[in-house]
């Protein structure tokens, strides 16, 4: 995300929230500390754990997302049922609901929470600062394009943009288009094109 843009009048989606989730931090912090206590896990670990989450190319949505682009059937699955078809590989879904939304080239949907932050953390782990800010929440329905266009992503007119507002019972994740060259790539080189912010549609095209 830019640090550096000249707002004028509007909000900048990079002021974090400054009530953030402290409640749910302080939970963390004490479950880590317990797990620490008893052996459980070392405090190296724990750290490596974290970065791993807060890191927008590590996450789980790129095994989902090249597997729907490799095998139709899948892809057909995941549209009707998100949470089930996410399953289907091991991955423990926590959330209620999955629910997968697909870029076309006529169609780009993005992901926000107006309410408060909510997100799939089980697939993409810990939502960025910018995203559980009021200013991206607020911005995002109110102005998406140019909120899109702060993240470097402009969108052209001819382009349907449509905004996708998460709740507690329901989580949204973007199917991105898979690149040009999909049939030459291994899996492997496709993971790793596909970026935390893909599967929340700040940002488009991979390659």
């Amino acid at each position: 995300m830019p640090h550096d843009h000249d707002h004028g009048e509007h909000e900048a989606i990079i002021v974090e929230d400054e009530a953030g989730n402290i409640e749910a931090q302080i939970i963390v912090d004490a479950l880590q500390d317990v797990l620490i206590a008893k052996g459980l896990l070392s405090a190296i670990e724990v750290t490596g754990a974290i970065a791993k989450l807060e890191s927008p190319g590590i996450h789980l949505g790129a095994k989902v997302i090249v597997k729907a682009w490799t095998d139709t059937a899948y892809h057909a699955r995941l549209l009707a049922d998100g949470r089930a078809a996410i399953q289907e590989l091991d991955i423990p879904v926590t959330e209620a609901r999955i629910i997968v939304v697909e870029n076309t080239p006529k169609v780009h949907n993005l992901i926000t929470c107006t309410l408060c932050s909510c997100y799939p953390r089980s697939i993409l782990g810990q939502p960025p600062s910018w995203y559980i800010s009021k200013a991206y929440r607020a911005r995002s329905v109110r102005e998406p394009r140019k909120v899109l266009a702060e993240f470097g992503l402009e969108l052209s007119e001819d382009i349907q943009l449509v905004v996708h507002d998460s709740n507690a019972d329901m989580r949204y994740l973007v199917l991105p288009q898979p690149p040009a060259d999909l049939q030459t790539r291994s899996i492997a080189d496709l993971e790793a094109l596909i970026s935390r912010d893909h599967l929340i549609g700040v940002t488009r095209a991979v390659t």
